[in-house]
């Protein structure tokens, strides 16, 4: 990814129905281009998909909880992962290191869609208990993080007074 692409992709973070023509005069370029980049983007899997941001609150999701899973032994991951994804509460289920297998990101209506929604990860096979965090307030989600500049890494160089080592003849077969 280069500077360009990388200016596109913030430009397509911050608006995401940007059209290429905006793009182009953002970047300099013809909105061909950058189509084309924004489609190279799209098949390396680095633009995943284009999203409206909804308020949970105004769309009736009022009550957000955060979730520890703790798996039990016996259970594989990748099920445990794919059975959570049946609960259509959870919006966000990471996998993490600490005292529980997967934290999940919970939204429901209320505080009793929020105990019938424990309920229900409770039950998913693999799942041995749960701990839950209720959110109070919401002070920033769905940050922008800047997408990182690579630091290039200098070649080694070598030292001019650095003769190069031959490596040693093997010894003479004795006759």
């Amino acid at each position: 990814m280069d500077q360009i692409d990388r200016q596109l992709v913030e430009a397509l973070r911050a608006d995401a129905r940007a059209s290429y023509a905006q793009l182009a005069r953002l970047v300099g370029l013809s909105a061909p281009s950058v189509q084309d980049r924004v489609r190279r983007l799209e098949r390396r899997g680095i633009i995943t998909g284009y999203h409206a941001a909804v308020d949970p609150i105004a769309a009736g999701l009022a009550v957000t909880a955060l979730v520890g899973v703790h798996q039990t032994d016996s259970a594989e991951l990748a099920d445990v992962a794919e059975r959570l994804s049946a609960v259509t509460e959870v919006e966000d289920c990471f996998f993490v290191a600490g005292d529980n297998a997967f934290i999940v990101k919970v939204r429901v209506p209320d505080v009793a869609g929020l105990e019938a929604t424990i309920g229900r990860l409770q039950r998913v096979d693999g799942v041995a208990r749960t701990r839950t965090t209720v959110v109070l307030s919401t002070k920033w989600e769905h940050r922008q993080v800047p997408v990182p500049v690579p630091v290039p890494v200098p070649a080694p160089v070598a030292s001019p007074e650095a003769e190069p080592v031959r490596p040693a003849d093997p010894p003479e077969e004795m006759a």
